[in-house]
């Protein structure tokens, strides 16, 4: 006679495995305890952070957040196997964001989300996360993994940034930006975080793997290439900030030089941008050639090597501060009064 019970259900056979995820938070336990900071107080396993202000030594304090992800250059991750450096992007497009108000990043919460947990290449990315905190000095105080069998292929995973800073309220930017005010560019390690479906693209378009040597960086694979962080700017910003020498700044994202700088302008004001006064990257000159992409487009869709403008009235003391850090600016315009909020005088060289 048949038994007509079925068998136990359990969640680990619906895809879910509840042990991978508490072994993943012991594993990443070391490296988010090496982000903390003034301020932080507890550890990763409660249901919620806690965080204080005045241990930070903040007196007026106006708190900034932002959230990011890291788009599609983490298909570039997942077919290349190359799980270690996402995180770092993850943290700086957040906390990037947060330098050009004025703010101080305090900490940062992620988002993994994947159909089935991979401890090992999970708990990569999360150390990049952590490593970016320390660089950025927030610290890393939670996060969620969450396994979703169905709803991701086999592999793959999203990620999502949360951060929070604080600014004393006299110190917030943009502040100040007037006609006359110059243009100093802090250049990109590379393509950063975004328009890869456009790189992604490019690269189907040339028939190269991402373990083929990459014919803009001798050395790399393509896919090293591609992957390599976004810069952190934060110490670079807030040193600068803290001298009084800024007016404003601004991240170049997704949307280039035209479409991030008149973000930050006061109305009535524009700028003018000389092209060839920065170096450009020779992966732009292989993603142009390669892909026939055109100037507006390439400058509209990646930073082309300037990932943060930084607006002053005192260049010579930015840019010898800079140079004092072991760091390289370079004047790329001014700030105008009327006409468009954005000028390119000349064509940018894609050649190299």
């Amino acid at each position: 006679m048949t038994d007509p019970t079925p068998p136990s259900a359990s969640y680990r056979d619906s895809g879910v495995d509840i042990e991978a995820g508490d072994a993943l938070v012991e594993a990443i336990k070391p490296a988010a305890k090496a982000t903390n900071r003034p301020g932080t107080m507890g550890g990763l396993g409660g249901f919620g952070a806690l965080f204080d202000l005045k241990a930070a030594g903040f007196v007026d304090p106006v708190l900034v957040s932002c959230t990011d992800g890291v788009g599609t250059k983490l298909m570039v991750a997942i077919e290349s196997g190359h799980h270690d450096t996402v995180g770092i992007d993850l943290v700086a497009m957040c906390v990037n964001d947060l330098v050009v108000q004025g703010a101080r990043p305090l900490f940062f919460l992620d988002y993994l989300a994947t159909g089935r947990l991979a401890v090992k290449d999970a708990a990569r990315v999360i150390e990049g996360i952590a490593k970016a905190c320390q660089d950025s000095e927030c610290a890393l105080v939670g996060g969620e993994t969450a396994e979703m069998p169905g709803m991701y292929a086999q592999g793959h995973y999203d990620l999502a940034g949360f951060s929070v800073g604080a600014a004393e309220r006299s110190a917030l930017l943009p502040s100040g930006i007037r006609a006359g005010d110059t243009l100093i560019a802090l250049p990109s390690s590379g393509v950063h975080s975004n328009g890869f479906s456009l790189v992604r693209s490019i690269v189907q378009r040339s028939g190269l793997g991402w373990s083929d040597a990459a014919p803009f960086a001798p050395g790399e694979t393509l896919g090293e290439a591609l992957l390599r962080p976004t810069t952190l700017y934060v110490r670079t910003v807030m040193a600068l900030h803290e001298a009084g020498l800024l007016h404003g700044c601004a991240h170049i994202t997704g949307g280039g030089l035209p479409g991030n700088l008149p973000r930050v302008l006061p109305e009535g004001l524009g700028v003018e941008i000389a092209a060839g006064s920065w170096p450009v990257p020779p992966v732009f000159g292989w993603l142009a050639r390669t892909g026939n992409v055109s100037q507006d487009e390439m400058l509209r869709v990646f930073n082309c090597g300037v990932g943060m403008v930084l607006v002053t009235s005192e260049p010579e003391r930015v840019l010898s501060l800079l140079a004092g850090r072991g760091e390289t600016g370079h004047v790329i315009g001014t700030v105008t009064s009327g006409g468009p909020a954005y000028r390119m005088k000349g064509e940018v060289d894609f050649s190299a």
